[in-house]
């Protein structure tokens, strides 16, 4: 198989239970190489769970992780960065009293050069001026870097989080609702930084989202998660609102996995 059309990230058979609650039921799933496949499912279908695996957070009661070929264990959040697997949570994670740079390097601040580095003084400037550099690739425009990311609007905020996931994931990365609360002009600010990814910074994206128009509209494939279960994966262009209603109600035809 070619490196072009090897899976970037496989999920297989992976199974997760809350004492006699089975949030995940040996989930299979396949993201391609420079691929939105957007995830979706009602509440209580399993994918923040799947999410939270995936991103090291939670250890599955069994199942594996494959990253381009090469098993990795789950239950660290630094083996899955390791993996080049970076995620994008709901709520951000961003330190809303520091500035963009600071935010896109946190816990990997570059230091100053010479005996101020070994002194352990952290270069802001270069983190300035890359963060910059990693805006401007994203077609992203913020009012100030010198200001703190608490100031910035709801899409801002959301830009400087997918700039630091962009940074460091090399392979994929994952977006728990990001339009979740946004209005209509940061909506469409978002899913444009997504298509960004995937077209020019070449990565792979696994969207989450409540919202079916929008996962129409970016997403290569989708993936269908119900009571724990991946039920069905549609490519994008062969299925439309309706299809997708029918199968989140549990009324889909054949498997289209």
């Amino acid at each position: 198989m070619s490196e072009e059309s090897e899976p970037v990230v496989q999920v297989k058979g992976v199974a997760k239970s809350f004492g006699h609650v089975e949030a995940l039921r040996g989930v299979d799933l396949e993201i391609g190489p420079r691929e939105v496949h957007a995830l979706v499912g009602d509440n209580g279908a399993g994918k923040s769970t799947l999410v939270k695996t995936l991103a090291g957070v939670i250890v599955p009661d069994q199942g594996e992780l494959w990253v381009r070929g090469r098993r990795f264990e789950f239950g660290d959040p630094g083996a899955a960065q390791a993996a080049g697997i970076e995620t994008v949570f709901q709520d951000l994670a961003l330190a809303d009293s520091l500035p963009p740079g600071a935010n896109v390097f946190l816990g990997r601040e570059p230091l100053r050069k010479g005996f101020l580095r070994r002194l352990g003084f952290v270069d802001r400037g270069a983190m300035t001026v890359k963060t910059a550099e990693y805006l401007t690739e994203l077609g992203v425009s913020l009012p100030s870097l010198d200001e703190p990311v608490g100031s910035l609007s709801g899409g801002q905020r959301q830009a400087v989080a997918v700039a630091r996931a962009a940074v460091w994931g090399s392979n994929m990365i994952i977006m728990d609702e990001p339009t979740a609360a946004l209005g209509v002009r940061q909506t469409e600010f978002v899913l444009d930084l997504i298509t960004r990814m995937r077209d020019e910074k070449k990565l792979s994206v696994l969207l989450i989202s409540h919202n079916m128009p929008d996962v129409l509209r970016v997403a290569d494939r989708i993936s269908v998660l119900r009571l724990g279960r991946r039920v069905a994966t549609f490519k994008s262009s062969e299925t439309n609102l309706q299809d997708l209603t029918l199968t989140l109600a549990g009324m889909e035809g054949p498997d289209h996995g």
